[in-house]
């Protein structure tokens, strides 16, 4: 895990050292990646989330609102107190549109659902995630969605007997009560598709942004014991 601040550094390392193709997977390595690649105009360079593009810098992303969706629905019907806690990392476009979709999502089905939030200000610090997870909880969340990458919110939710639904991968073995499902990001098949194209010379920089009709977006297993799993 690379430190946004120091990134720049390591992204000229890995560039210095024969390395043709990087992947810079944080939204904060935007700037550091643009930098690194003014250096290193023969390397490839695709960022993760970012906006900023060049000759030799692609960008990408994936349509995470669709699985917000989703797992928004699954919270406004399951929900008793109709308090959602949603623990955000950085308002960026990412992240309020996932808490867009998710309230929205949880509306439909919920019109009395009202969504509180706690911003963290960092991907992965697992104390801040379930403190914002522990005074969500207190704050009569029952459902509780992370924007984090640790799986620090799910054990309070586990713990507390609330439920949770997972980030970036299936967290289940973590909180195997509490989980009800979650976003899976599943970046394989976009990289070894990039990857081909350096291989074959083909490789241009472009926006890419691909959801569950690419498998870029997946869910997570249905909790076996979720009793709306027969409705879903």
């Amino acid at each position: 895990n690379v430190p946004e601040a120091g990134s720049e550094v390591q992204i000229s390392k890995l560039a210095s050292t024969g390395h043709g193709l990087i992947f810079t997977t944080s939204f904060g390595y935007m700037n550091p990646t643009i930098k690194a690649a003014k250096k290193f105009p023969k390397v490839i360079f695709e960022h993760a989330t970012g906006f900023k593009r060049s000759k030799n810098v692609g960008t990408y992303s994936a349509r995470f609102y669709e699985g917000r969706h989703v797992i928004g629905l699954i919270a406004g019907k399951m929900t008793k107190s109709n308090v959602l806690g949603y623990v955000a990392s950085f308002p960026i476009p990412e992240v309020i549109r996932g808490i867009n979709a998710t309230f929205l999502a949880a509306r439909s089905v919920n019109p009395k659902v009202r969504l509180k939030i706690i911003w963290v200000s960092t991907w992965f610090d697992p104390g801040k995630e379930a403190d914002a997870a522990k005074a969500l909880i207190d704050q009569g969340a029952d459902m509780i969605f992370t924007h984090t990458d640790s799986t620090a919110a799910l054990i309070v939710a586990e713990k507390r007997g609330k439920f949770g639904f997972g980030q970036g991968s299936d967290m289940s073995k973590f909180a195997p009560k509490a989980h009800l499902t979650g976003i899976i990001d599943n970046w394989t098949p976009y990289y070894t598709r990039r990857v081909r194209e350096v291989l074959n010379g083909t490789w241009k920089p472009a926006d890419t942004w691909e959801g569950f009709k690419e498998g870029m977006v997946q869910l997570a297993p249905y909790n076996k014991g979720n009793p709306l799993r027969k409705g879903i």
